[in-house]
């Protein structure tokens, strides 16, 4: 008969031999499906928590007495907050794998452009474009990343953390790559200046708006609220406005196949990003005992975060009459992502 930790007297590490002992397929967890995943495996139960396994309380506490992960890092509730499984099932391995593949695609293009004398075909017009607005869209990308670097921390779960790590890893990684994406075909180019983006992000009205709604995400103290402002707010209403209906439909009408291939995977990532928010927010949506007040607090950052998003994407209007060839209006560009939003609010059953 197999030992159990009651029989030998001792619950340490190899004291008894139990089921699953001798694999790693974990069972002391209900997995979503009828079998655990592997990221299930690696990720359900690995952050700890007081109320399901610690029978002695937090291992470590800060000063005031908390313990390392607290409730109240929200004001949105949970019956269970262990429920939530991210769908794109994102775990350390196969998020380094996808960031590398992505990496590897973006270099490839650069040098085969550049090996091809292609920035040196760009209109005239658009080269200022980029240096200055696709510049200044780099500090939006990277205050983002950073607001979610700091609201990941506050997660009660792993399952909530990992899903907003890798959404702030993809931001910071777009931002890497604009950056160094406008260095090197600025090597190719007379006259260019790479200070010309942060002096737009600092000082040009266009983008001032951008600014303070991107600096209110970063300046909240709810990590949910982060979250969700970040991918069921700004993106729909101004980061696929910018990334998608200027630098993705007008760069080819003036030469440009290069800006395209870089950006393109920035909408694969919020794309994950965005399923991942809606599967945890309908979750807390339609909790048994918490879902009105969440649905309530949910539709206070939309209206919030919606104020200012408003206020950035009407800021950013101008830049579509800089370019000289024009084949998409911003006000096709807005429509659709007014109807975009309207969809994402109502898989969450709120309003606009």
């Amino acid at each position: 008969m197999p030992a159990t930790s009651s029989s030998v007297g001792s619950g340490a590490a190899g004291a008894a031999i139990f089921a699953d002992s001798d694999s790693r397929k974990y069972r002391y967890f209900d997995p979503k499906g009828q079998r655990a995943t592997h990221y299930e495996d690696m990720t359900v139960d690995v952050q700890p928590d007081p109320e399901r396994y610690l029978i002695q309380d937090w291992i470590i506490s800060f000063a005031d007495g908390k313990g390392a992960y607290v409730k109240q890092n929200t004001a949105a509730q949970s019956s269970n907050w262990h429920a939530f499984r991210a769908p794109d099932q994102e775990w350390e391995r196969t998020h380094y794998q996808r960031q590398s593949k992505i990496e590897t695609m973006v270099q490839s293009v650069i040098n085969n452009a550049r090996k091809s004398g292609t920035p040196k075909t760009f209109d005239k017009a658009w080269v200022k474009i980029l240096q200055t607005q696709l510049g200044a869209w780099k500090h939006a990308e990277f205050g983002l990343g950073t607001s979610l670097m700091q609201a990941q921390r506050y997660g009660y779960t792993q399952m909530i953390n990992n899903a907003t790590l890798t959404n702030s890893s993809y931001k910071l990684r777009l931002a890497q790559d604009i950056t160094l994406y406008l260095a090197e075909i600025g090597m190719d180019l007379p006259d260019w200046d790479d200070e010309l983006g942060k002096k737009a992000w600092l000082e040009d009205k266009n983008w001032q708006g951008t600014r303070e709604a991107v600096e209110t995400i970063m300046g909240a103290t709810d990590y949910l609220e982060q979250y969700f402002a970040i991918n069921i707010v700004f993106e729909p209403l101004v980061g696929e406005v910018f990334r998608s209906g200027f630098l993705m439909q007008i760069a080819a009408a003036n030469h440009d196949f290069i800006t395209p291939a870089v950006i393109s995977a920035a909408e694969a990532d919020y794309e994950r990003n965005l399923a991942n928010t809606i599967d945890l927010m309908h979750l807390l949506a339609n909790d048994e005992k918490h879902g009105a007040a969440n649905k309530k607090l949910f539709q206070g950052w939309v209206k919030k975060h919606g104020a200012l998003a408003d206020k950035a994407a009407a800021g950013l209007q101008p830049i579509w009459s800089m370019p000289h060839s024009k084949p998409v209006a911003f006000t096709d560009v807005r429509a659709k992502s007014e109807e975009r939003i309207g969809q994402i609010l109502g898989e969450l059953g709120l309003k606009r």
